[in-house]
């Protein structure tokens, strides 16, 4: 049987900062053979016998475009694909990466036998069989192997600053709870926390899906839908709308927050999630979103940014991964092993460059997490769609997921552990792998269990590299929101307020820029936080009132059409196998 990954039709609109790395380059799906999973651990030998691939090449000119594709990269044709528009075709796996890179060239998807598969009734798909399933990517990341020795998150909060989390059966156990709604959306009492984009609920369920709390081990068990950290809780953070709109003074005011109130009765926030960047330019020293995650970085909070998913045609990092403090990542085709030594980086994954590059990559390619149903994404994407509570997603968003859940694992086990101090764990102990130089995957695949399993060392803390004085509106890069057709541009926050990055920056760093629920002069939010379980209306009830920006008034519902340019949230793609 011969399958082929369907891409959305869907364009991005312009101007948000935070969707349109949703439609990126052409996904290469992993070429091992169908339900080849070798056997756990990580940098053995299983699947590297075959150096060819049986491939499906679909091309823009179909079947004759597809046939000279495959001839100049060194392949050879089996069969014209008439029906979509393709070919089947034998290469050299060294030569698969060329092949999805030519111009033209749609996709390029493993060629593999029909078999029967066990599809569990109570997941929809086969958890074995399938390798995006987060059973088969937790033994890639080493997770389970850390579950067996007893470590599963349990006692670390992960602030996750996205489009908020929906209460959907596997993050209903206690493991989530509510922190500000900083969103355009937090005026209105039925959108409020609630997940309308879909991408938060989605990086949640990586980082801390369970359906019920278990023993440790038995987390590993096939059967359960389990994210990398299961015992560890997310902290949600509301910044993005409907369409995924947000500004970045919304960003940095959700940084300063988690920075501010890492340690508040009840919580422990020791991990901050951002699957989110913008195309900024501005150098990094100066650019201010990178000096929040620096702030946070400087409290004890490890910042796990995505790399993002521009591919070749943008080199640079996505800021604030670009911040060489943070923990950048990048992403990981696992192509179909547990082992590493075939694994590859995706033609959609920004590589960066010989200054700064990912600092590590883990799982990105087909991962299988909670679906959001209504959400933004799963009616865009219903070919994503895996049973009725899946979605597949591909990107360096659910990679960041998969090493925040990590960086969880290791804080539970050694508590007092520096955000260096995780890193260089975390960094030491991912596996290279020959199918990509180090500029594109950084130390290597994530391995979480080696990483507990070498324990900590001594490393100096790193120096703060910023000043955060530079430009608020160079860090947003070519992406505006915009309310009544006029854009957010200039040195102003969302309501228009003066941004003075002289005064902010010390402020930020020192842990005091939120006033109770104002920032940057305004009420954002209620006064206090009131109570950490799901139901409870935390950080709520100010009201944002006829403020405006170059004269165009907004309230609650004038946000029903944004637009956006090219950078945001680092979703690469949202499609079937």
């Amino acid at each position: 049987m011969s399958s082929f990954p369907v891409r959305s039709a869907r364009l991005p609109r312009r101007g948000s900062l935070l969707a349109a790395v949703l439609c990126t380059a052409v996904l290469v799906p992993s070429l091992g053979s169908a339900g080849s999973v070798g056997s756990a651990g990580s940098g053995g030998s299983g699947g590297s016998a075959e150096r060819t691939a049986q491939v499906i090449v679909r091309a823009e000119g179909g079947v004759a475009a597809a046939r000279q594709a495959v001839s100049r990269a060194g392949g050879t044709v089996v069969r014209p694909l008439r029906l979509v528009g393709g070919v089947a075709a034998t290469l050299e796996r060294s030569q698969v990466r060329g092949l999805a890179r030519s111009a033209g060239v749609l996709g390029v998807s493993p060629d593999a036998r029909g078999h029967l598969s066990s599809v569990d009734p109570a997941l929809g798909y086969d958890a074995t069989g399938d390798f995006g399933s987060l059973y088969n990517m937790t033994r890639v990341a080493g997770a389970q192997a850390a579950w067996k020795a007893g470590y599963t998150g349990k006692g670390v909060d992960v602030a996750l600053l996205d489009s908020g989390v929906s209460q959907l059966t596997g993050l209903t156990s206690g493991n989530v709870v509510n922190g500000p709604d900083l969103s355009f959306e937090s005026q209105d009492p039925e959108l409020a926390h609630r997940d309308t984009f879909g991408h938060g609920t989605h990086m949640a369920s990586i980082i801390v899906g369970r359906d019920a709390i278990v023993n440790p081990a038995k987390y590993a068990d096939a059967k359960r839908f389990v994210g990398v950290a299961p015992d560890a809780r997310v902290v949600s953070i509301k910044i993005a709308a409907a369409d995924g709109a947000v500004d970045v003074s919304q960003v940095i005011a959700g940084l300063d927050w988690v920075t501010q109130h890492a340690h508040d009765p009840g919580m422990n926030i020791r991990v901050v999630n951002l699957s989110f960047g913008t195309d900024s330019t501005q150098d990094y020293r100066l650019d201010p979103l990178a000096f929040a995650a620096e702030a946070a970085w400087h409290k004890g909070i490890v910042v796990v940014v995505a790399g993002g998913n521009d591919g070749t045609e943008h080199p640079t990092l996505s800021d604030p991964a670009m911040d060489p403090t943070v923990i950048a990542v990048g992403a990981e085709d696992p192509m179909g092993t547990v082992t590493t030594n075939d694994d590859t980086v995706p033609a959609f994954a920004t590589r960066g460059t010989t200054t700064r590059h990912v600092d590590l990559v883990a799982p990105a390619v087909h991962v299988l997490g909670l679906r959001d149903p209504g959400s933004d994404i799963d009616l865009a994407n219903p070919l994503g769609r895996v049973g009725t509570r899946f979605l597949r997603g591909s990107g360096t968003s659910q990679a960041t997921a998969v090493v925040s859940g990590a960086a969880a694992i290791l804080l539970q086990r050694y508590p007092k552990l520096t955000p260096d101090q995780v890193k260089k764990m975390l960094m030491t102990s991912a596996t290279g792998f020959p199918g990509a130089s180090s500029l594109y995957r950084g130390s290597g695949a994530l391995d979480v269990g080696k990483a507990l399993s070498a324990g900590p060392s001594t490393v100096a803390a790193s120096q703060p590299f910023g000043t955060g004085t530079g430009s608020l509106e160079m860090a947003r890069g070519s992406a505006h929101v915009a309310a009544g057709g006029t854009d957010l541009v200039g040195e102003q926050d969302i309501f228009g307020a003066r941004w003075v990055g002289v005064t902010w920056a010390p402020q930020a760093w020192s842990g005091d820029a939120w006033t109770g629920g104002s920032w940057n002069g305004n009420a954002w939010t209620g006064s206090g936080w009131t109570d950490t379980s799901w139901l409870g209306t935390t950080w709520a009830g100010t009201t944002w009132l006829g403020t405006d920006w170059a004269g165009a008034d907004w309230s609650s519902h004038s946000w029903t059409s944004h637009s956006w340019t090219s950078t945001g949230w680092t979703g690469g793609d949202w499609s079937s196998h």
